[in-house]
C-alpha cells in the first residue's frame, strides 16, 4: 500500500513514527531524542553495509555578509580534527575499515556521511558526531584549508559546463540569496575570518538543528542509543528541560522569497577561449515542495532527460549541432529554477539557442502523445526504483524527507504521483515557463556585449 507519512518538525521527546512493509522488508523509523535531535533510519533486511548522514540545515543562503562562504569552510574544516582526534584519526579511521567518508555542502543544508560495513557502524557514527559537534577549527587550519578551497574554486572556474551553470543560477535568481555559489567566491573565501566561521558555527550546528539519517542493515533503537552515547561525549548539552531547546527547529519557509527574485534581462556572457560555447537558458520555476514537481520531472524527461528525449532526437540526432544537451531543473524552499543546456560549435550557438526556445514552445503549444507521455513515466519509474537500489540514496531520501519535503513518501507512493501526471499538466507546465521571460548564460568565446537571438 503506498505510504505518504507527514513529519512533525517539533513535538516532544522521543516523539517517534514507524512505517511498516516498505519495498523489500525494509523499515522506516524516526524518533527526536533529547535536546531536538532527529534519527531517522531505514532497515534494510539482508545487507550487510550501512550509510550515515549528519545534516544540519544550513546552507550558503543562510550565510550573512561577514560569513559568506563559511558554509563551505566548515565542509572542509570538520574533518581537520577535534579535541578527541587529528585530521590523520578521522581518515585513517575509515580508511583502516575499508569505509569511505565525506561531505556536501548544498544552498539550503550541509550532510557529513560515511558509508561502511555494519559492524563499523559505531565507529562512523562516533566519528561523525565528534565532527559537527566538536570541530576545534584551529587558525592554522582555517590557513591551510583556505588555500585548498581557492584550488577548489579555481579547478571549477576551468571547467566552462560548470561556469556557465553558476553563472545562470545567479542570473535567474538575481536578488536571492539562492542566486549565491555555493561554495563562495575567491573574494570571500580570502576575507572570511577564523572568527566568522566560528562564529557561523555556534550559530547553526546545534543540537535543534541536526538530523541523523542511516540505511542499511541496522536497527533503530541502536542507531539511537548509539547516536545519544556519542553525542553525550561531544560536550553538547541534550539536559535543558525547556520546550524551545529540545524540540528540533522547524522547517525552513516554504513562501516568501520569491518576489526577490529580478532575473538578469540581458545575457550573461563570460568570455572564454573555448572550442565550445556552453549555453544555459531558463527562468525561475517550482520550489522543492510544489505539488507540480513530478510534473515538471516528467517535462524534464519528454523534454531532455535521455536519448529519446525531443532535445536530443532534434539538435543532436537530426541536426548533429551538439554533443550534449539537456533539460534540468532545481527546486528550493522558497523558489527554484528551471533550464536547458547545450555545447556547441561557438559559430552555431545563435541557432541552437533558437532551437532550444523552440522546442519548449513545441511542448507548450502541441502538448504529448499518448507514446511519449508513457515512455517518461517509464523512463521515471525505472530512474526511482534504481536510484534506490543502494544505502547512499536510502539515507539522502530520509534526510530530503525531513528537511525539505516534511514528508516521507515511500517508493510506490511516488510511482503513484509520476503515474498520475497527465499530458495536459505538462503542456500547462510547459506553457507557464515558455509564457516567461528567458534568463540566458553564456561561456564562450564571446565579448560581453554579445547578442543572441532567441527565437
Amino acid at each position: 500500500m503506498p505510504v505518504s507519512l507527514p513529519l512533525t518538525p517539533a513535538g516532544p521527546e522521543g516523539r517517534s513514527w514507524t512505517i511498516a512493509g516498505q519495498d523489500g522488508g525494509a523499515l522506516v523509523r524516526r524518533s527526536v531524542l533529547p535536546g531536538g535531535v532527529r534519527v531517522l533510519t531505514e532497515s534494510m533486511p539482508g545487507l550487510r553495509s550501512a550509510t550515515v548522514g549528519l545534516w544540519v540545515g544550513v546552507g550558503s543562503r543562510d550565510e550573512t555578509t561577514s560569513h559568506f562562504g563559511s558554509t563551505h569552510f566548515l565542509e572542509h574544516l570538520l574533518f581537520k580534527g577535534t579535541a578527541r582526534r587529528s585530521a590523520m584519526d578521522i581518515a585513517s579511521a575509515f580508511d583502516e575499515v575499508g569505509g569511505e567518508a565525506n561531505a556536501v555542502t548544498g544552498k539550503e543544508h550541509t550532510c557529513y556521511y560515511a558509508r561502511v560495513l555494519d559492524d563499523d557502524l559505531p565507529m562512523a557514527v562516533d566519528v561523525l558526531c565528534d565532527m559537527v559537534t566538536s570541530a576545534t577549527l584551529a587558525e592554522a587550519d582555517v590557513e591551510s584549508e583556505r588555500g585548498v578551497i581557492l584550488e577548489e574554486l579555481a579547478m571549477n572556474d576551468d571547467d566552462p559546463t560548470d561556469v556557465v551553470h553558476e553563472r545562470f543560477a545567479e542570473a535567474v535568481l538575481a536578488g536571492h540569496p539562492l542566486g549565491r555559489p555555493i561554495g563562495g567566491t575567491p573574494d570571500t573565501i580570502n576575507a572570511v575570518g577564523r572568527d566568522d566561521i566560528a562564529a557561523h558555527y555556534a550559530q547553526h550546528y546545534r543540537p535543534a538543528g541536526l538530523v541523523v539519517t542511516v540505511a542499511g542493515g541496522v536497527d533503530h533503537d541502536k542507531v539511537c542509543a548509539l547516536v545519544g552515547e556519542s553525542l553525550a561525549r561531544s560536550g553538547w548539552d541534550l539536559s535543558d528541560d525547556s520546550a524551545a531547546d529540545r524540540a528540533p527547529f522547524a522547517r525552513r519557509p516554504t513562501t516568501g522569497g520569491a518576489q526577490l527574485i529580478t532575473p538578469a534581462r540581458r545575457p550573461v556572457v563570460v568570455r572564454r577561449t573555448t572550442e565550445q560555447a556552453n549555453v544555459v537558458i531558463g527562468t525561475p520555476s517550482l520550489t522543492a515542495t510544489d505539488p507540480r514537481r513530478y510534473a515538471m520531472s516528467t517535462l524534464n524527461a519528454v523534454l531532455g532527460g535521455g536519448m529519446s528525449s525531443r532535445l536530443f532526437q532534434e539538435i543532436r540526432e537530426a541536426r548533429g549541432l551538439v554533443y550534449s544537451v539537456y533539460s534540468f531543473a532545481s527546486g528550493y524552499s522558497d523558489s527554484g529554477y528551471f533550464g536547458l543546456y547545450a555545447g556547441c560549435t561557438p559559430a552555431k550557438t545563435d541557432e541552437v539557442v533558437r532551437l532550444l526556445v523552440a522546442e519548449l514552445h513545441r511542448l507548450a503549444d502541441g502538448g504529448l502523445p499518448a507514446d511519449e507521455l508513457a515512455r517518461a513515466h517509464g523512463q521515471l519509474r525505472g530512474g526511482l526504483v534504481l536510484g534506490l537500489e543502494d544505502t547512499g540514496s536510502r539515507m539522502s531520501r530520509l534526510g530530503k524527507a525531513e528537511l525539505v519535503h516534511g514528508e516521507f513518501i515511500d517508493v510506490d507512493e511516488a510511482l503513484a504521483r509520476v503515474e498520475s501526471v497527465t499530458a495536459e499538466d505538462i503542456r500547462s507546465l510547459a506553457a507557464d515557463l515558455a509564457a516567461q521571460e528567458l534568463t540566458l548564460a553564456v561561456v564562450g568565446p564571446f565579448d560581453e556585449d554579445r547578442e543572441f537571438s532567441l527565437g
